[in-house]
């Protein structure tokens, strides 16, 4: 932590802006962390370098250690972050001082179900259209949803299973991504980082169809 000369980050990822503030998932130190872009200062919001074991509770962003986090989406005063290393989605409320986990068992899959007990796999990005969070599963090459507020269920957009994968366009019943790494909703789309692909691509929400635009 420090100003900007000083700062040191370890493999950084995911970004989220809010106003002055950027948060940013430091991936390979296990935490989150703030820049004032004011005045030009970073410090640790949550994490203490050190990578989390399978299962844990979460608890004060402190003391709590974190397992790869890789992407970061804000609705008011949530931090909703891709926690790849423990295949979930977990929160971090800052005016409360914890982080915890939201979606997901730990256990890796592609299980659509209630929040605490849908399965997911190496979870890597994540973004919003403001009420739903839209995230990518890169071990199951699938895409996927869920109501922010938590009043639902977990459900699947694209993906067939943990490791199948391939490179197919059209409706989402049948469409194939490989590996997806980043995702990011615009005006009805989602914009999909198909990494293993080498190709971005659109999922039209209204039409249910996926196309290569890149």
């Amino acid at each position: 932590d420090g100003d900007y000369t000083s700062a040191t980050f370890d493999h950084p990822q995911g970004l989220a802006l809010n106003g002055e503030w950027l948060y940013i998932a430091d991936t390979e130190n296990h935490a989150i962390r703030k820049v004032d872009l004011v005045r030009r200062t970073v410090t640790t919001m949550a994490g203490i370098g050190e990578q989390g074991s399978w299962g844990s509770l979460g608890g004060e962003t402190k003391t709590t250690s974190l397992n790869s986090p890789w992407d970061l989406v804000l609705i008011g005063t949530t931090l909703f972050i891709a926690m790849a290393g423990s295949h979930q989605i977990w929160i971090l409320e800052e005016t409360e001082n914890k982080i915890i986990p939201y979606v997901g068992t730990g256990r890796e899959g592609i299980l659509d179900d209630t929040l605490s007990e849908a399965q997911l796999a190496q979870t890597s990005g994540i973004t919003t259209d403001g009420k739903n969070i839209f995230f990518v599963d890169s071990e199951t090459s699938s895409v996927r949803w869920f109501p922010a507020d938590g009043q639902g269920y977990v459900r699947t957009l694209i993906g067939k299973g943990l490791f199948v994968f391939g490179d197919e366009d059209g409706d989402i019943a049948n469409a194939l991504l490989q590996h997806p790494m980043g995702v990011e909703y615009y005006d009805g789309n989602i914009y999909i980082a198909d990494t293993y692909n080498h190709k971005i691509k659109i999922l039209d929400i209204a039409t249910s169809q996926v196309r290569t635009i890149l």
